[in-house]
């Protein structure tokens, strides 16, 4: 019999194409070498092509799946996903509080705000993402944004590096202890680079740019690798590090899939 690993709890959708939401954090959580647990917070009708329908789990069925794991397994770090609507964010955040996830408890909590579809539309309601700011935010060790849920979230339209600084203290001002903005779709910018912020440093994570379209689950893969270096006892920084080289080696792995969008690929970490 071996040792328990570390555990890290996803909150998030189902993709039933498999290459997001909680499909993409369990692989990328097994490749990482931590235990996935998962509180299911919607399922989708998706292919590579799209989502064509949605139908989210009663709100308080997912705060009920976090206190179950959480109680008895016990959780390393926590990340979310899709959240679906204002009530389930409602719902999760006092079983977050009660099992001690979030700065205020002794789990890292990565929050990945999902909120715009890989063309840039909204996908949360606006009182969704008024309860993401208000209730998650305050409550996140980190949240990851892409350029669309930058400008969705805080109304900062991103165009290059100077801008992604003044959108990291925007979203720092509204309460996680750090900031990750993602640069990928800084299309302009030779280098994919990402910049992480706590209120007093900036460090810039450059990283190659890759010519495809496959990168479908890329903000699931690099948020789980994230929260799975964090499960491990990694500092932010250390995390953070070890998720762009994670998600950098996984993009590079992508693969087509369907007639639409691939997706990137942890199973690099198999190879040899």
């Amino acid at each position: 019999m071996t040792a328990t690993p570390p555990r890290v709890l996803t909150i998030a959708g189902s993709d039933s194409g498999g290459g997001a939401g909680i499909q993409a954090d369990l692989r990328t959580l097994f490749a990482c070498g931590v235990h996935g647990c998962v509180a299911l917070t919607a399922v989708t009708v998706q292919n590579s092509l799209g989502v064509t329908g949605v139908s989210e789990i009663p709100a308080d069925t997912v705060a009920a799946q976090i206190i179950s794991v959480a109680e008895d397994i016990g959780v390393q770090a926590a990340k979310t996903g899709m959240l679906a609507s204002a009530a389930i964010i409602e719902a999760i955040t006092p079983a977050l509080d009660r099992v001690g996830i979030g700065r205020s408890g002794k789990t890292p909590f990565v929050v990945d705000p999902v909120s715009a579809s890989m063309h840039g539309d909204q996908l949360l309601a606006d009182n969704a993402l008024n309860a993401l700011r208000d209730l998650l935010f305050p409550r996140a060790t980190l949240v990851t944004p892409n350029l669309d849920e930058v400008r969705l979230i805080t109304g900062i339209a991103v165009k290059d590096r100077a801008d992604q600084r003044v959108a990291a203290e925007a979203l720092h001002a509204m309460g996680p202890e750090w900031v990750l903005v993602k640069g990928g779709h800084m299309w302009d910018d030779p280098e994919c680079l990402d910049l992480l912020y706590n209120g007093s440093e900036f460090i810039e994570l450059p990283g190659p740019r890759y010519d495809t379209k496959h990168t479908h689950g890329s903000g699931d893969t690099l948020a789980s690798s994230i929260s799975s270096a964090l499960a491990k006892g990694a500092t932010v920084p250390e995390a953070v590090r070890f998720g762009k080289d994670f998600i950098v080696k996984s993009v590079a792995a992508s693969y087509p899939l369907g007639a639409g969008v691939g997706p990137v690929s942890p199973l690099w970490r198999l190879e040899g």
